[in-house]
């Protein structure tokens, strides 16, 4: 807002300061660029919702505004938008956290040990199984994951409420916080940031969110708003529209992103689908200039050398409870090796650990039951999806999967309540 006319503050009892955005609220609509609003302003605009600094009508107008004009859905807003929210994020010691983490780093391929993120919008009404979040704990056999999540949305089952009705051990997740997330890391490769304790700012919107009847800019941001930001070293998103897919690469590389997977599934699916092909967009460093490209590709089933599933099979709907019983039977190798849902979590972790890196790896020493026996064939994009099958396989089937889920539910139920 900077470049043009400045929003007014309006103090209310001499304790909320609230700022009136008209100006821009005027030229957001009908035609935001012709009137050359700005990405900065939007974001300025939207960071005030985190200090309770916008009323609720010019809240509800803004939302209303960037969505029926779909300027929540560029790039840059998305990427500005991102900054902000995590700017407003809980404040978290990155000094006490990155002395843990360098400690616990394992670098592997072209995998330097850092943290990583799996995650998705949401919003795409196939009511799938919980898969990466389910793909997040495969992963942190071999990866250090920051998983950001929150309860359901559009779900009955998201992936907070998964994690605290696992049995026989649930975790807290509300014990996660900034104060506790370094003795987190020092005890396990997982952790679970629950949106509500980290992101504070956004139970300001919240009721505004459920009374405007449709999806907001706030449901794309989340998958780009991890708090723990820069330390992130790589993620795979999933979008719920074919047409998001380049614009979260976009917003991801303008964020300063180096390594990174979108994917989308044909059926408007915001996972790798396990019933058809998946558009992919990746972020590749090239490593003498230090330029992030986008490349786009598709992906199949049988790239990763699984079967084709139809939807229905790996889309149970049920509440939570059911849900986390069908994740300790999968995580605990009770599952079939053929069976609909883990051929699903096996082709998400194994483009996950492709993103990464991980599987460029040319040896390969993850523990007992590993043969070492590298699948070095290549896929699209010129990733070895096969590879990652491999090692996701083999964190079931050794057990490892589970010993990380119970050290994660262990440390947080040790936590101060």
């Amino acid at each position: 807002m900077a470049d043009h006319e400045q929003p007014e503050s309006v103090s209310i009892h001499n304790q909320l300061v609230l700022v009136d955005i008209r100006p821009l609220l005027q030229r957001l609509w009908p035609d935001p660029a012709k009137e050359n609003v700005t990405a900065n302003e939007i974001s300025e605009a939207l960071a005030l919702i985190f200090t309770n600094q916008l009323s609720p009508v010019q809240t509800g107008s803004l939302l209303t505004a960037l969505h029926f004009t779909g300027w929540d859905r560029r790039a840059d807003v998305l990427a500005e938008a991102s900054a902000k929210m995590r700017h407003h994020a809980a404040r978290i010691d990155f000094k006490i956290l990155e002395s843990v983490i360098e400690k616990r780093r394992r670098p592997e391929g072209r995998y330097k040990g850092g943290l990583c993120d799996i995650v998705g919008t949401g919003g795409d009404s196939h009511n799938t199984f919980n898969i990466s979040t389910t793909s997040s704990i495969l992963a942190s056999s071999l990866l250090l994951l920051a998983k950001h999540g929150n309860r359901a949305s559009t779900s009955k089952s998201g992936s907070a409420d998964l994690l605290m009705n696992m049995k026989p051990r649930a975790a807290q997740l509300g014990r996660i916080t900034p104060a506790t997330i370094a003795d987190v890391y020092a005890r396990t490769n997982y952790a679970f940031l629950f949106a509500p304790i980290f992101h504070p700012g956004m139970r300001h919107v919240a009721a505004i969110r459920k009374e405007l009847g449709w999806r907001t800019i706030f449901n794309l941001l989340g998958p780009l708003s991890n708090p723990l930001g820069d330390a992130i070293e790589a993620r795979m998103l999933g979008v719920a529209r074919d047409d998001l897919g380049p614009v979260f690469a976009e917003a991801l590389r303008l964020a300063g992103a180096k390594k990174g997977l979108v994917v989308c599934g044909k059926e408007q699916l915001d996972e790798v689908s396990c019933a058809g092909p998946t558009l992919c967009w990746q972020l590749i460093e090239h490593p003498s200039s230090g330029a992030v490209e986008i490349d786009h590709f598709t992906l199949s089933p049988t790239d990763f050398g699984l079967n084709t599933h139809p939807l229905h099979t790996v889309s149970p709907g049920r509440e939570p409870h059911e849900n986390s019983e069908i994740l300790r039977q999968l995580l605990c190798g009770e599952l079939p090796r053929d069976d609909p849902i883990l051929e699903f979590v096996l082709m998400n972790t194994a483009a996950f650990l492709v993103a990464v890196g991980i599987c460029e790896a040319d040896t390969s020493s993850m523990g007992p039951g590993d043969d070492g026996n590298v699948i070095v064939e290549r896929g699209p994009g010129g990733g070895r999806w096969k590879e990652g099958v491999r090692r996701a396989r083999w964190t079931i089937e050794s057990g490892e999967a589970w010993r990380q889920w119970d050290a994660f539910a262990e440390v947080t139920n040790s936590l101060p309540a």
